[in-house]
Parts: C-alpha cells; sequence; structure tokens
C-alpha cells in the first residue's frame, strides 16, 4: 500500500510539474521544435530543471543506489526504431505520455484521441513484438 500512495503522490507531482510548465499545452512543445518560426524555448528550461534534479538526486542517493538502473544491453535496432516512432510522433502530436495522461483530467480533445491511440499501440507491440512497452 505504500508504494501504491507514494507511486500516485509521485503520479500527481509529476502531473502538476508538467501543467505549471505548461508543458500539457501541445503547441508550446511544437513551438519549441519549430526553430525557424516563432521558437518557444520553455521546454528546453524544463527539461534543464528535470536534470538538474535527477543528477542532484542521484549525487544525494550515490550512483550505486539500485533506484538507478544501469543499462548494461547494447542499443538495438528496435530501441531505435521505437524512439524514432516515438519521437515523430511527439514531433508531430506535440503529446507525449506525461501530458496526454495529464491532460485527460481536464478532457481534452487531444488527450481523449492520443491516450487510447497510445494504449492500442502499446498492446500491438507487446502482441506482435512480444515485449512489454
Amino acid at each position: 500500500m505504500r508504494v501504491i500512495l507514494l507511486s500516485l503522490l509521485a503520479g500527481c507531482l509529476f502531473g502538476a510539474g508538467l501543467t505549471l510548465s505548461g508543458m500539457t499545452d501541445p503547441q508550446r512543445v511544437v513551438d519549441f521544435l519549430d526553430i525557424t518560426g516563432d521558437w518557444d524555448p520553455t521546454l528546453m528550461f524544463v527539461m534543464g530543471g528535470a536534470l538538474a534534479v535527477f543528477f542532484g538526486s542521484r549525487l544525494i542517493l550515490r550512483k550505486n543506489n539500485p533506484a538507478f538502473c544501469n543499462a548494461t544491453e547494447p542499443v538495438s535496432k528496435s530501441l531505435i526504431i521505437g524512439a524514432a516512432i516515438f519521437g515523430i510522433g511527439w514531433g508531430l502530436g506535440g503529446i507525449c505520455p506525461g501530458p496526454g495522461i495529464s491532460n485527460l483530467g481536464a478532457l481534452r480533445t487531444e488527450a481523449l484521441i492520443f491516450v487510447p491511440t497510445m494504449a492500442i499501440g502499446m498492446v500491438l507491440a507487446r502482441v506482435f513484438l512480444g515485449r512489454d512497452t
């Protein structure tokens, strides 16, 4: 029960951070990727803040802490293809899983389309590739 409550708290904190930073607005992501037009650097600062928290916690908890996984598997073709599909979809739609789920609470049309489509893609990946997503 403790793990479930801590997970819920972490998810709510993450969703609040996305909302406060404006990252639940797909247009903000699209504007970040539009470097020749009306470029919006907000995403860069949000990611910089996230990296600072990550590296700070890594220093505090020590890098050998089991909370941080140490990837030992080589980069595979399926990883590269999956990352490319994710990146293209994120760039075109401006939504990734975190903001998509956060936007469900606001009943935004984008999220009502994106989240079920994402779930279908996860199920198809599991069925056809035999992997958890």
